[in-house]
């Protein structure tokens, strides 16, 4: 090795999900949303005056953020957006996580968590998860594990398990002293969302996106909501990392789609029904899984090891995520697509394990 690269920061990086890109695919790997966004965002990109694109875009995003405390009914001063919940997170890491001591998070959760631990040099712990793959609430007190600062999803990724409010504010009650940062990125499915604590709490943050339930993955639109202090600190190193994180179609583009609130209910409500739907039938062909509240299934056959399903499903052009680690080896995430593309994912399966079952 070179000696200028002992200097060099070394990480592994996170691994996303496969992205192809095949006509004739069904694509249930990367939780996106299966229909399109509002129609206003269509709107937004013709009438969009590209003459604009010479000037720098406002750096407060301001028209995102009145839209986005709007739907919330919260101050635009409570309100941080960046690049993806991805951005928002890697600044709320680098914000709040400066302790000496670890910060805390599932062990099995949203792969990223560790990657910016070890890229920003903060010493952290995974926690365990039960037998069930919920988390167990008292292992986060502070007085149990003492800590730097807390985060996790919920619903948890990938398992799509929800922590119940009162349990939320259970750890809120125990760590009053680091920040507590509540990664909801598939809250709109089925969950309840911590935002009520924010009246008590200080030192939560809650962090949503527009990548799942308002279909703008390809957008990259986050978002933080916490009390005005909490903001004005991760203003204070987003600024001081680069001024202008959002560009001018995306801070339209999302303004139009946060006020189009009755078509997010409509979609929403379809991924719902949806899911629900198909728990049955990942139940009548032999999987078992938790409670989702997401807008995926984490599911395991009775007697099909998953990496078998995975690549045969592959071979169909029918992509899913599979997890090639302790404790998930055995599981699948599957997104909740179309009933269209659920049924054809569930007319294969069925032929398939029929057939594995008959030897």
């Amino acid at each position: 090795m070179s000696k200028w690269e002992d200097n060099v920061r070394k990480v592994v990086p996170y691994v996303p999900g496969e992205q192809p890109r095949q006509k004739d695919m069904i694509k249930l790997n990367t939780n996106e949303n299966p229909y399109p966004p509002s129609g206003e965002a269509a709107k937004v990109l013709q009438a969009f005056d590209e003459d604009t694109l010479r000037l720098y875009p406002d750096p407060t995003a301001a028209e995102l953020v009145n839209a986005i405390a709007d739907v919330y009914q919260v101050s635009p001063k409570q309100v941080f957006v960046g690049v993806g919940s991805d951005d928002v997170l890697a600044m709320s890491f680098m914000t709040f996580f400066n302790s000496e001591k670890p910060i805390l998070f599932p062990d099995i959760t949203y792969s990223f968590y560790d990657v910016w631990a070890e890229e920003f040099r903060i010493p952290y712990e995974r926690v365990m998860l039960d037998e069930e793959f919920k988390i167990v609430p008292e292992q986060y007190f502070s007085e149990n594990h003492q800590n730097g600062g807390i985060v996790f999803p919920n619903p948890n990724a990938p398992t799509g398990v929800e922590l119940p409010l009162d349990a939320i504010e259970a750890i809120l009650q125990h760590n009053p002293d680091v920040a507590v940062i509540v990664d909801e990125a598939y809250v709109d499915f089925g969950a309840v969302s911590a935002l009520p604590l924010l009246k008590k709490y200080e030192n939560l943050l809650v962090v949503q996106t527009t990548s799942k339930s308002r279909s703008l993955a390809g957008m990259r639109i986050g978002y933080a909501i916490g009390n005005e202090k909490m903001i004005r600190y991760l203003n204070d190193v987003k600024y001081s990392f680069n001024s202008y994180t959002m560009n001018q179609l995306t801070i339209a583009m999302g303004a139009a789609v946060f006020r189009d609130t009755a078509y997010f209910e409509e979609t929403v409500a379809k991924v719902v029904e949806t899911r629900e739907w198909a728990k049955k039938e990942f139940t009548r062909l032999g999987f078992s899984f938790g409670d989702s509240k997401a807008n995926f299934v984490f599911v395991t056959h009775k007697s099909v090891p998953a990496k078998q399903i995975f690549q045969a499903l592959r071979e169909q052009h029918i992509y899913v995520r599979y997890f090639d680690k302790p404790r998930t080896d055995r599981y699948l995430r599957i997104t909740i697509g179309t009933r269209e593309q659920m049924q054809i994912l569930f007319d294969f399966l069925e032929e398939y394990l029929g057939k594995d079952s008959l030897g």
